[in-house]
């Protein structure tokens, strides 16, 4: 074919401008992604193993410290009496003051925190460095959440939602086996304890990171100096398009999202997905070990398995989820598969493959949920009232998980077991997934046009 007929043809079947604009805002899309999500994800990955690795120093310091069961449950709980009491505050200062001051604040401070579990003596220091840890790192979560719907409009939130969910799973890959190698590598070092070189170690890199956040991220597209005016301009058209408003058509407010019923009803579910997901990282290393293995870098290494096949079900989860537009089922379906699998656990005590199974379909379960779910917020808030609606929903799900952790621990003390607490992540699963289904129908949500 020659040149001439080429253009005849492009003349012929010109593209059409909607897929000319679909293919840019791809390209947009994509931009956004490799610029912020790995920074997030690595912001995050750091986040949640400072404030899970405690299930791996469990092994060792609840001996060396004279700890029982009940100790670590009220200590892995009292995370979360910090975490929601700050919170909602926390996310309010980044709507106004933006994301750079925020991350500086948070990330410093648990890092210190954190690095300071090292020196830990007494029940009572236990309990306050996982207050203040839990303080510090409060606003994280729901930051980023929040972050991304300045970023990504709606029809493509569940995969960056999902993205950055993803972090939990590789924390969890990355985590185990770094903890239990630092564990084992250095115990004895210097007089101190393989689990207190674990703390500082994994610690401080997040003081680091929270100074390279502030120069790094940008508080939003239009001070982004890596987006042409173009591409700022697409990201501003989609935002418009996918945003929530009410009726009279100006924005929501706070009020609007402590107002709104389904708030409460997706609730049941965030307490859900927060516990079980705290139960995979406080109790997995302990589980591994019930199953009939005991060197710490083994059950490193094993701890890897549920987090990969996790991660995979996460991320085409969240891209069906974007690709129908359909956000409910593609949450109660895995909280429903968590919980066979958290039910199943203690039938299958002392068998290592079968635990295996059990806690990579629990695992699997409460992690392949989270990119839709966390997308369910900004399906009918915006705002002010998205800022505020997603650290309340994170709130209440902090909630359960400041006395599941002690409940957990006193029935593992009283009955020698853990099979009652997890019967327990089993109800609550199935409790969140069917508040979700009853509480919000899918007319009340706004529904995504399907990603391309």
């Amino acid at each position: 074919m020659t040149t001439a007929d080429t253009v005849r043809n492009a003349h012929a079947h010109p593209v059409s401008d909607t897929s000319a604009r679909d293919l840019e805002a791809n390209a947009v899309y994509r931009k956004v992604l490799w610029r912020i999500m790995p920074f997030l994800m690595l912001c995050y990955i750091v986040a949640f193993i400072d404030r899970a690795n405690i299930g791996f120093a469990k092994l060792h310091f609840v001996t060396d410290l004279g700890f029982n069961d009940a100790i670590y449950g009220i200590g892995a709980g009292i995370f979360y009496v910090g975490y929601i009491l700050f919170e909602v505050p926390s996310n309010m200062v980044l709507h106004k003051n933006g994301v750079r001051q925020t991350l500086l604040r948070i990330m410093v401070l648990w890092g210190l925190f954190s690095a300071g579990m090292a020196f830990m003596q007494t029940s009572t220091h236990f309990y306050v460095m996982r207050f203040l840890l839990g303080a510090a790192e409060a606003g994280m979560f729901p930051g980023m959440l929040l972050y991304l719907t300045y970023w990504v409009p709606l029809n493509r939130r569940a995969r960056f939602n999902a993205l950055f969910t993803a972090s939990i799973p590789l924390a969890g890959m990355l985590g185990g086996p770094l903890s239990g190698w630092l564990m084992h590598t250095f115990e004895g070092v210097a007089g101190m304890k393989g689990w207190q070189w674990m703390f500082i170690v994994e610690g401080l890199p997040a003081c680091a990171l929270g100074l390279v956040a502030y120069f790094y991220l940008q508080d939003g597209p239009a001070s982004a100096k890596w987006l042409t005016p173009a591409q700022k301009n697409i990201i501003t058209e989609d935002l418009a398009k996918s945003v929530s408003v009410k009726k009279n058509g100006s924005e929501h407010s706070y009020m609007d999202a402590i107002r709104d019923p389904k708030l409460y009803w997706l609730s049941g579910m965030g307490i859900a997905v927060l516990v079980s997901t705290g139960g995979v990282f406080f109790w997995l290393p302990t589980i591994i070990r019930k199953s009939g293995i005991d060197n710490v870098m083994t059950i490193g290494i094993l701890s890897v398995i549920p987090f990969l096949i996790a991660l995979i079900v996460q991320y085409l989860n969240a891209r069906h989820s974007d690709r129908t537009g359909e956000r409910r089922w593609h949450v109660a379906i895995p909280a429903f598969c968590a919980a066979i699998g958290w039910a199943s656990l203690p039938s299958v005590q002392g068998n290592v493959p079968l635990s295996l199974l059990m806690l990579t379909l629990a695992t699997a379960g409460t992690l392949g949920l989270t990119g839709p779910f966390w997308t369910l917020p900004s399906s009918f808030l915006s705002g002010k009232a998205a800022a505020g609606g997603i650290a309340l929903l994170s709130t209440f799900a902090g909630l359960g998980s400041v006395f599941s952790p002690m409940l957990v621990g006193w029935l593992s003390s009283t009955t020698g077991s853990l099979a009652m607490g997890q019967y327990y992540f089993a109800a609550l699963m199935l409790f969140g997934a069917v508040t979700l289904l009853i509480g919000v129908k899918p007319e009340a949500l706004l529904k995504p046009a399907a990603a391309k």
